[in-house]
């Protein structure tokens, strides 16, 4: 049984990571970026839909993404996502392509993007602090396990917590470091 809660709270604590990692991809780090777009929903035919479904991103001259969608109709619903998406680049529609130039990240901005990487982490860490609690209880309600036993279960959580909110904090650190790089 406590086995069964060390493993299931280290399952959990993978997903958090993973989470984590998405939320990182999508931050700006001045250079073009496929995953930046990984959140943008575009209306398409009445439904919202990814962006990667219905279009090619590519990463052209390492500063611009250009978006070519497969069914040319939708291109000006990608450029209304890709405005409405709030990602600070305005979208260039020539036609048949969209391309979204990445400006140069400016002192201001790169301290902006920081920020945004330290509340993910935080979120990501609380989260975690989370399932902690919540596996603790769990072996705490468990009558059929001796002290000894739900001891032991408590500092197998604890030695996951503290490994995971580490790999957060390592994570976090390495993209600041690729934000503030210049």
């Amino acid at each position: 049984m406590t086995y069964q809660i060390v493993d299931t709270s280290k399952e959990k604590m993978d997903g958090v990571i993973e989470r984590f990692k998405e939320n990182l991809t999508t931050i700006r780090t001045g250079m073009a970026n496929a995953s930046m777009l990984d959140r943008v929903e575009v209306d398409y035919y009445g439904s919202p839909t990814s962006l990667r479904e219905i279009a090619s991103i590519t990463v052209s001259e390492g500063r611009t993404l250009v978006i070519k969608p497969y069914d040319p109709s939708s291109l000006k619903n990608i450029e209304k996502a890709c405005l409405a998406a709030n990602l600070g680049i305005t979208p260039q529609n020539d036609g048949t392509v969209i391309r979204l130039q990445v400006p140069q990240l400016t002192g201001e901005t790169r301290k902006e993007m920081t920020k945004k990487v330290g509340k993910y982490a935080e979120e990501a860490k609380v989260s975690v602090r989370n399932i902690r609690r919540d596996a603790n209880s769990e072996i705490k309600k468990d009558k059929t396990m001796d002290e000894d036993v739900q001891k032991d279960a408590q500092n197998e959580i604890q030695k996951l917590t503290d490994k995971f909110i580490k790999q957060i904090d390592e994570l976090a650190d390495k993209k600041n470091k690729e934000v503030l790089k210049v």
